[in-house]
């Protein structure tokens, strides 16, 4: 008896939760470019003024709008991210980037991929959503690689704010060369460290070894090429609006000395740092077992802290 009365007492909170929430239209979203159509999904509460938006910019390789990688699994990080600001009155904007899932058709060849490119998208669909009347205050918000996108493109966009959610603050080079001391057995440091410093001159090489053509094949090179040439804290730095930088204490891929390094380029931006959050944005202990099991579990919320502080930052704008 005790427990059916439980059960009914939960339910009972969980649909008066879900009743206080505010009505939110969910619908597919477009943007034409010269080399076709990219993909979104456009989440917005039912309001009678304009509300917020955010730009949600995914992270590197083929990471879909939703924080998805095909090799890494689904966890449906951002998805979350965008349903918690729906749920706050704010709206939001993800997307799949050119060249990912349904972006493939307008970049199909890898080889004709460039950070330049993806700050242009990002620029546009900032405009094509402060055109809109329903939006508000246009906020940029990049997750990993996304946050440097999202610094590079929001003085272009004429964001009210921008919010860097696990972003480097080195340039790539330097991350590189850590994970590959880190991670790659001796045979194969060298290599790739030689690799590095012609892409960083801007020359390509096409004699990978096989261990390191996930990360060095030559079709990739050309992106790479753009990536290197950027400094993530310098693009920061460069930022004439509010700020905010949220990173995890438990990211096995970007550590708090980014963060760090982010707000020292931009003293007056917020930094939050969330005990026990990794980098797909959920509560999971420094072991790698765990951490990369989380990377594949959409079940698992996110971490409370990072609804808190992205949604009190939006409010201040």
């Amino acid at each position: 008896m005790m427990l059916r009365l439980i059960a009914c007492f939960l339910f009972f909170c969980s649909a008066l939760a879900q009743a206080a929430s505010p009505s939110v239209l969910q619908r597919p979203i477009e943007l034409q470019t010269e080399q076709g159509r990219l993909h979104g999904t456009l989440l917005l509460p039912k309001s009678s003024k304009p509300v917020p938006v955010v730009l949600i910019i995914s992270g590197s390789g083929p990471t879909d709008r939703d924080g998805n990688n095909p090799e890494g699994g689904r966890n449906d990080s951002l998805k979350k991210l965008a349903v918690l600001l729906a749920r706050n009155h704010i709206a939001s904007v993800r997307y799949d980037k050119r060249g990912v899932a349904t972006g493939l058709q307008a970049t199909p060849d890898e080889r004709d991929l460039s950070v330049e490119g993806y700050v242009a998208d990002a620029v546009a669909w900032s405009r094509q959503l402060k055109a809109d009347p329903r939006f508000g205050p246009l906020i940029v918000l990049g997750h990993s690689e996304g946050a440097l996108i999202a610094s590079l493109a929001a003085p272009q966009a004429q964001a009210a704010g921008v919010i860097s959610l696990s972003g480097s603050g080195r340039p790539l080079a330097e991350v590189l060369r850590e994970q590959i001391k880190e991670r790659l057995p001796v045979e194969l440091q060298a290599r790739s460290n030689q690799l590095i410093d012609r892409l960083d001159a801007g020359q390509f090489d096409p004699d990978v070894p096989e261990p390191l053509q996930v990360l060095f094949r030559p079709s990739v090179q050309p992106y790479l090429i753009t990536l290197l040439r950027q400094d993530p804290a310098k693009a920061f730095a460069r930022l004439k609006v509010p700020a905010l930088i949220v990173q995890g204490r438990n990211d096995i891929q970007v550590g708090v000395g980014d963060a760090e390094a982010l707000q020292r380029a931009k003293p007056d931006a917020q930094l939050a740092l969330i005990d026990g959050m990794n980098h797909v944005l959920r509560i999971v202990p420094m072991d790698i077992k765990a951490q990369l099991q989380s990377y594949r579990d959409p079940n698992r919320p996110l971490a409370d802290q990072l609804g808190r502080v992205v949604v009190d930052f939006i409010g201040t704008l």
